[in-house]
């Protein structure tokens, strides 16, 4: 298909140059567009670990002086709303909402490790709540903010125009540490999303010493200096180290993550659980809510009842919840306090229970995506943020120390002009009262620069005295030594480093503190339904309705169904297994024993208690224990062994196991005792053949399975059984009269092969329907 130019009407007398095809001109606005929001908004900079609004407003606040330090002590804090309108008046022309949202976000302690802004006044809660409106809380700068913002104005990095050129803005903040990984960032944007946690400072900052004296650290060295994040409330990491190395290694990974919690002795021998930390991302108030729904769950839309699901939970939840309560305060930023149903549950119990169906245990997803050093968005490993972070500050401090040099340099040279004139401090007077020009006057004389010049003639009269004299001898003294310091640091490479090193140490002394997160190793917590175990018959209709009755003396003649349906089969077994339904697709689906409805009504339909896929139907049932062994074939002769536990799955969407052609159906599944050793396999126009159990293996994972017996389109396998010695035969005889036959003897023995033969017609049989053991 022809492409129609977009064109742009030329100049008057031009040629028109500028005509692009729709598609390049969409292609190009949709990458700038998308380019604008990576860079400009969702994800921050390895540098300074900022991203642009948050940046402006630091920025911002420091103009404004709500910095701290200096001698001036702690700023007194301003209207949000004013820092707010400046930082959308001069640099960020974008909508106060999201400005006054990220200066809210970088004031919380509980979002950040290390909140950058000091608020005062309702800047939110980690339940939820939002801040109060700008025009109510107050700000400045937290003390922290000073290792962003402090080196601004000493030439260590660029300024760029806001956008109506008027004022300029830092392109980048001077970090003194990796904020990037100390704060951590979340954002999406266009095809991209960042989510870098955060992690403790003193961690970090002896991972960058470590990676300036070494650039080729070991992996085992990093991640020891480095175990892990440090989130701001707490909790407990309880994936591997060797899981948290992975994710550092390739920039993307997730980490289980838990509450911590203690156990409170009360009177009497009471007792209650006191959760005191939450893990990332998750309030008293959510699993507040989680646990109302599980103790008073509510009807699925498009359903008429609770699930069974639903009941188990409810049930196992009751029987160790007695009463829940959030107790946070000032005092403690979190404590939710469960009581138990009685004194006598055992406390791991209610632990496992709401550690399994609450966020009291959770996953935390690490993607340390940001614009690199080469201003490209790119996912990084630990090693790489922590190595472009080190050049940038290396670099940084190069640009500090050139910049410093030269104000050493120029002060100098202005101390050196007095100096001249205090020797020759008459003729100097003399210049100047005479001579109409007296800089030039002075220049020709003393040969004197214009800097030196122009400072002798702005010089007050105070200052020509002795004592001066020897000021400016002392100030010259130490400036000439600064002038040494500085220039070792930019000549030598080891000095650069010294200096880096030094600083981030300082640093991390002052500001540092101790971790929060514990990180340890746990299972992930599992709580098991307690079921009693007793002897049950599982009864499957023909159209999938499903029951359990108790006991296994059940008479299935007695057994009604609904009208048009009829019985499948019954299974003899106990509460505590599984019911397996095959589907035609060869997805296998579990549901358990326990969770089926009893009574002598007709049961449930089994579609509500899996997910069956569309377009596909469930073919055949079984129900056992675990170890059960089951053959599994196809009417395309292929098979395999498996045991029944090989088939389980949590999902409802149940597992894909067997592999089918289109032309293929599943045979109903045949139990394999330990005692049968040979496999009996029948086609449709009646072959036989008969073949050692030991020639199959068992196929845990499942897949097409071996060739059983040599059939085609034409005759098909339609049955398939373990025996030994001997098999039974169900079909018809002549005149349609029904027909069981036991072949055993000789006439077995004709029947016996190898795999994958075609076996032997069976003699007198008209149509045949089934194979079983006698």
């Amino acid at each position: 298909m022809e492409q129609t130019p977009l064109s742009f009407a030329p100049p008057p007398g031009g040629s028109d140059d500028s005509a692009v095809t729709l598609a390049h001109y969409a292609e190009r606005a949709y990458l700038e567009y998308a380019l604008s929001v990576v860079k400009g908004r969702a994800l921050p900079d390895v540098c300074d670990g900022a991203k642009p609004v948050q940046r402006r407003i630091l920025y911002a606040m420091q103009r404004m002086g709500l910095g701290h330090g200096g001698s001036g002590g702690a700023p007194k804090p301003v209207k949000s709303a004013r820092v707010v309108g400046d930082v959308l008046g001069k640099f960020h022309p974008h909508g106060d909402t999201a400005a006054y949202d990220a200066m809210v976000r970088m004031a919380q302690d509980f979002a950040l490790r290390y909140p950058l802004i000091d608020g005062q006044g309702n800047f939110g809660s980690r339940d939820g709540d939002g801040a109060a409106a700008m025009r109510y809380t107050e700000a400045r700068l937290a003390p922290i903010a000073r290792l962003l913002l402090d080196e601004l104005d000493e030439g260590t990095v660029d300024f760029v125009p806001n956008y109506d050129g008027s004022f300029e803005e830092p392109r980048l903040l001077p970090a003194r540490l990796p904020f990037v990984l100390l704060n951590g960032a979340s954002g999406i944007a266009v095809g991209l999303a960042t989510e870098i946690p955060s992690h403790n400072l003193r961690e970090v900052a002896a991972a960058a010493v470590a990676m300036i004296r070494n650039d080729k650290l070991s992996d085992d060295e990093l991640y020891g200096l480095m175990p892990g994040p440090d989130y701001p409330g707490g909790g407990q990491i309880i994936s591997s180290s060797a899981d948290i190395r992975e994710a550092y290694a390739s920039g993307r990974g997730s980490l289980k993550v838990r509450a911590r919690w203690k156990i409170e002795e009360l009177a009497r021998g009471q007792w209650q659980l006191v959760v005191t930390e939450l893990p990332p991302g998750v309030s008293s108030q959510r699993v507040l809510e989680e646990i109302e729904d599980l103790s008073n769950p509510k009807v699925k839309t498009g359903k008429k009842a609770l699930s069974p699901e639903q009941l188990q939970l409810k049930a196992s939840l009751l029987a160790v919840l007695d009463t829940v309560r959030d107790e946070s305060s000032k005092e403690a930023a979190v404590r939710l306090v469960f009581e138990p149903k009685s004194r006598t549950i055992e406390q791991q119990d209610l632990i496992s229970t709401l550690l399994a169906h609450t966020s009291l245990e959770s996953n935390a997803s690490i993607n340390l995506t940001m614009v690199g050093i080469d201003g490209r968005p790119v996912q990084k490993s630990l090693r790489q943020m922590l190595t472009e972070w080190v050049a940038f500050r290396q670099t940084t401090v190069q640009r500090r120390t050139q910049h410093r040099l030269q104000k050493v340099l120029d002060r100098i040279h202005v101390l050196e002009g007095r100096q001249l004139v205090l020797l020759n401090i008459d003729e100097v007077i003399r210049i100047i009262r005479e001579s109409d020009e007296p800089k030039e006057a002075l220049i020709a004389r003393f040969k004197l620069t214009e800097i030196q010049a122009d400072d002798i003639l702005d010089i007050r009269l105070r200052q020509l005295a002795r004592l001066e004299a020897i000021k400016i001898e002392q100030e010259l003294s130490k400036l000439r030594e600064e002038q040494a310091k500085l220039e070792e640091i930019l000549g030598s490479p080891a000095a650069l480093k010294r200096t880096v090193i030094k600083e981030i140490e300082a640093d991390a002394k002052q500001h540092g503190d101790d971790r929060r997160t514990l990180i340890q190793e746990e299972k992930r917590a599992v709580a098991e339904i307690k079921v009693v175990d007793e002897p049950v018959t599982v009864v499957v209709s023909l159209k999938g309705w499903v029951r359990a009755l108790k006991g296994h003396e059940v008479d299935a003649n007695t057994l009604s169904f609904k009208a048009g349906d009829g019985l499948y089969g019954t299974f003899a077994c106990r509460s505590v297994e599984t019911l397996y339904a095959f589907g035609s697709n060869g997805r296998v689906y579990s549901v358990a024993v326990a969770g089926l409805p009893g009574g002598r009504g007709d049961g449930q339909p089994i579609t509500s208690l899996i997910d069956l896929e569309a377009g596909t139907q469930l073919a055949h049932y079984f129900a056992g224990p675990a170890t059960q062994v089951l053959l599994l074939a196809n009417t395309g002769g292929f098979g395999l062994l498996a045991r029944l536990s090989d088939l389980n799955s949590r999902q409802k969407g149940g597992k894909s196991f067997l592999t089918l052609d289109a032309a293929e159906a599943l045979l109903p599944p045949a139990p394999v005792p330990p005692q049968l050793q040979e496999v009996a396999c029948l086609s449709l126009t009646g072959r036989l053949l008969v073949f050692p159990l030991a020639e199959l293996k068992l196929q845990a994972n499942g897949g097409r399975g071996l060739t059983l017996m040599d059939v085609d389109a034409k005759d098909p396998l339609i049955s398939v059984s373990a025996c030994q010695a001997s098999v039974r035969v169900l079909g018809t005889g002549r005149a349609g009269k029904a027909k069981d036959e036991v072949i055993s003897g000789v006439a077995y023995s004709r029947h016996q092969g190898k795999r994958a033969r075609k076996g032997l017609k069976i003699e007198g049989a008209v149509k045949v329907m089934r194979v079983l053991p006698s």
